[in-house]
């Protein structure tokens, strides 16, 4: 009898770590500490700002501890707020929160996650998340925007579709929140009806289409490209910078391979969005001025036909990033530098450095406008006033 006891106990633990060591990879496909751990704070504690176009918002401790974390939540307490968007307390959390996707997500890998959440150290930190102005600040008005936007339920496999596709779309419509980034938005912080996954402005960058177009999307990269940036954060075609490197640090380069597949097969089903713009001529007095800055300040590294150093500095010629109708992250690199992902499989990150000190509103302006025109890209040109915009927003 005790050696049957003892052999239960062995299995239930070795249950139990499988379980939590599940849960761990699914908080790294998260993205969890991403926002949950602050700059110098313990991991998971909370306590991040994160701007949104309404205000700053903290991130909550989702350690253990009973007082200030989420180790008196039950169960059912932490499915409700991850799938239906709702606290302990009975209040509505906002949007900041990806519960919009993460009601995609089974009740059996939440679970998992919680339980593994469970066996971190707990930190007693008292985060008070809503730092927003009147009258975001009040919560009842997530009624209304839960009734315009929030589509609760779980994902649902689609049966003409293979396997790997719909493990891929599972993660990237859930856990993955890609729309997050990479949907764009309405005055109110929804996703645009019929727009999903085309890219939109994420703090002063914007977040590249992920469909299937040649100059603004990802139709001229392969499912391999794809796997190649999420593991390393590094292509021929562009390099992870901005908030993208920070998702591939924590998040992407870590995922099974298998996972980055699946990831990269749903990806590549997403539809094209054209949206055909013509190229502004070479002749133009801003593309001259532009051609001039580019070959002093730009050429060394990018090469003068714009095709870089494969995985050290990023194409800009094809470049959907640069092409986008948005210029946000080309003015935002030009003006504030970058460094891209170091990770395992790229460890090195290579930096731009900041032109801003260098370059006026209206060369900044010129510069942008020639490299998203010149080599066969076409892109809309680049105001000064844009330029001094951006400026503002990376100060």
């Amino acid at each position: 009898m005790i050696r049957l006891l003892i052999f239960l106990a062995v299995i239930g633990t070795a249950q139990a770590q499988t379980l939590e060591e599940r849960g761990r990879y699914l908080a790294i496909v998260g993205d969890c500490t991403a926002c949950h751990t602050a700059q110098s704070g313990a991991p998971f504690a909370g306590g991040r700002p994160v701007e949104t176009p309404f205000g700053t918002l903290l991130t909550p401790n989702i350690t253990p501890d009973r007082e200030t974390g989420i180790g008196a939540w039950t169960d059912a307490e932490f499915l409700r707020a991850m799938q239906q968007g709702i606290g302990r307390d009975g209040r509505h959390l906002y949007p900041a929160f990806p519960y919009p996707w993460f009601t995609r997500v089974s009740d059996g890998d939440l679970l998992a996650m919680r339980a593994w959440l469970q066996t971190l150290p707990p930190v007693r930190n008292q985060v008070h998340p809503n730092q927003l102005p009147f009258p975001y600040s009040v919560r009842a008005s997530l009624i209304a925007w839960n009734a315009l936007y929030f589509r609760p339920g779980l994902f649902t496999p689609n049966a003409s579709r293979s396997a790997e596709w719909n493990r891929g779309a599972y993660l990237v419509e859930g856990l993955g929140h890609c729309g997050a980034c990479h949907t764009p938005k309405t005055a109110l912080g929804g996703n645009e009806a019929g727009r999903a996954l085309q890219g939109g402005p994420i703090l002063g960058w914007n977040a590249p289409a992920l469909d299937g177009d040649t100059r603004t999307g990802l139709g001229s990269w392969s499912a391999d490209d794809i796997v190649t940036y999420l593991r390393s954060g590094h292509t021929d075609h562009a390099a992870a910078g901005g908030p993208m490197a920070e998702v591939v640090e924590n998040s992407t380069s870590m995922m099974t391979v298998a996972d980055l597949n699946a990831i990269a097969i749903y990806l590549k089903s997403q539809p094209a969005t054209p949206a055909p713009v013509a190229a502004i001529p070479a002749a133009d007095p801003v593309m001259e001025a532009g051609a001039a800055i580019y070959a002093d300040a730009c050429a060394a590294c990018h090469t003068a036909n714009g095709a870089g150093i494969p995985r050290l500095f990023p194409r800009l010629a094809g470049s959907a990033a640069v092409q986008a109708p948005d210029p946000a992250s080309t003015l935002f690199v030009i003006l504030r530098g970058t460094s891209s992902a170091a990770t395992t499989e790229a460890p090195t990150g290579p930096a731009m450095p900041a032109f801003a000190w260098k370059l006026n509103d209206a060369q900044v302006a010129a510069v942008a406008t020639y490299i998203r025109n010149a080599w066969g890209n076409a892109a809309p040109a680049v105001s000064a006033d844009r330029a001094r915009q951006a400026r503002r927003v990376t100060e």
